[in-house]
């Protein structure tokens, strides 16, 4: 599971882009318990999400040229230019050209082969989010994408990141970890985009799992803010309590009650 020990192709930041940045705002604050605090004037609208003082991840208003609803994840780079660079290499795109964040850190937009977006964070002096792992926060993420080959090799070749298979009930995941740490720093998984026909249907993407007290009553007050339900909630065995779900908007992630919590 995720920490904030941050290391080179972990996570380490998180955003939602909303065409309805105030409903994000009394979605996920109903629904976590976070609260929304701007960056400033100078941030175009950008916010920080925190809960009890700790910021667990970002928020923005986007219009319909920035694409649809959604969350972005965010990869720890030692050098935004170089990892933008190698993504064009490996037949990835620029979709948000490398910048510095008034001296927090440098970020970008980046593409796989599928067309998946995802973000890269060069920390300054903003490392991360605050808090992951715990209830309320970023815990695991999974790539839904066509070609798990294609895409292990491609995020190997630009993020440096390790796969491993583990064996559940009724097949085999794929496991995501990066170079430093090892099995032990795993942080997310591949998952095959046509085993689901619900994402199938949706497209490739990447999900970010948000840790909870109680998944039935997580899934039950997200439909109550006007949530929708994309998968039910189910066990896995030695994993957790998970669900599928997206906010108002249609911004697409998950929750969990990981095995570990229940201990």
């Amino acid at each position: 599971m995720l920490t904030t020990r941050f290391v080179d192709g972990a996570p380490n930041w998180i955003d939602v882009g909303s065409s309805d940045i105030d409903g994000a705002r009394a979605f996920y604050g109903g629904l976590f318990g976070w609260d929304f605090q701007s960056a400033g004037p100078e941030a175009g609208g950008y916010g920080f999400f925190q809960l009890a003082g700790s910021t667990v991840a970002g928020g923005m208003q986007t219009g319909p040229e920035q694409g649809p609803p959604s969350w972005t994840v965010y990869f720890q780079s030692a050098d935004a230019d170089a990892t933008a660079k190698t993504a064009e290499q490996a037949r990835g795109q620029v979709l948000v050209p490398p910048m510095d964040v008034m001296g927090q850190g440098h970020m970008a937009v980046l593409s796989d082969r599928a067309g998946v977006p995802f973000g890269l964070w060069q920390p300054g002096l903003t490392k991360g989010v605050d808090k992951a792992g715990d209830p309320g926060s970023l815990c695991w993420v999974e790539l839904y994408t066509p070609d798990i080959a294609a895409a292990a090799a491609f995020y190997h070749k630009v993020l440096g990141l390790e796969t491993s298979a583990v064996s559940f009930p009724g097949g085999t995941y794929t496991c995501v970890n990066p170079a430093e740490g090892g099995e032990s720093a795993m942080f997310g998984g591949i998952v095959p985009l046509g085993d689901d026909p619900v994402e199938a249907e949706a497209g490739a993407y990447w999900l970010p799992y948000f840790e909870v007290a109680d998944t039935d009553a997580t899934v039950a007050r997200a439909l109550e803010l006007g949530g929708t339900v994309r998968m039910p909630p189910r066990d896995v065995e030695g994993v957790g309590r998970m669900a599928r779900l997206a906010d108002p908007d249609g911004a697409r992630f998950a929750v969990i009650r990981s095995a570990s919590q229940q201990m």
